[in-house]
């Protein structure tokens, strides 16, 4: 099969210092069986688990991808974005074949309040969250199940468009938006951080 990742996060520092990248893509094989792997070369900005791919590209079935977008040449994930998509147009797949390419908006700039700050119980461990910092919050963060996609919302006007674009990329699935997704990314994550899908067997 074929996995998309990001070298900012397998290849970082902190994580696979004493790795280079095809021994990681050794170890992918080797674990998952991944014939091939795709590297975007990062993650979305704000994103404090250093560019994980969940945020911002994911594949909706085999060749099939979506990636979060932007048209704001403001927003420090217009280049992201672009770049990734630059990537992907040029990736071929462990069968060899192109990769078709979808588009999920991604949310207008979120920023933690003052009462969110203060909300939030820290660690010694974790990142401080001061009022004022943007938040990383993407619709890609969604969590396909057998029947049903689970999509954050944000309380923005772009909710609507991406449970519809999602609609269309899984027309067999219902397409829940939780509503207080907010609440879960104050913590760092979202919707597919916080779930571990175990699909049921497909029926012959």
């Amino acid at each position: 099969g074929t996995l998309i990742t990001t070298e900012q996060c397998l290849l970082n520092r902190n994580r696979n210092a004493h790795l280079g990248k095809a021994e990681v893509e050794r170890q992918l094989g080797d674990y998952l069986g991944v014939d091939s792997v795709i590297w975007l070369p990062r993650g979305l900005a704000f994103d404090e688990t250093d560019g994980h791919v969940d945020d911002v590209c994911c594949f909706v079935r085999p060749g099939v991808v979506v990636l979060s977008w932007t048209d704001n040449r403001e927003d420090p994930q217009y280049e992201i974005v672009r770049e990734a998509e630059e990537v992907l147009r040029s990736a071929r797949d462990a069968r060899g074949r192109a990769l078709e390419i979808h588009r999920l908006p991604h949310p207008l700039p979120i920023e933690m309040t003052p009462e969110e700050s203060e909300s939030v119980d820290r660690l010694d461990s974790t990142w401080a969250r001061p009022a004022g910092n943007r938040i990383a919050a993407s619709y890609i963060n969604y969590y396909p199940g057998n029947s049903v996609v689970v999509v954050p919302q944000f309380g923005c006007d772009l909710d609507v468009k991406a449970k519809q674009t999602l609609a269309e990329l899984f027309p067999d699935h219902k397409i829940v938006g939780i509503e207080n997704s907010r609440e879960i990314l104050l913590g760092g994550g979202n919707v597919a951080c916080i779930t571990l899908p175990v699909y049921a067997p497909q029926r012959r």
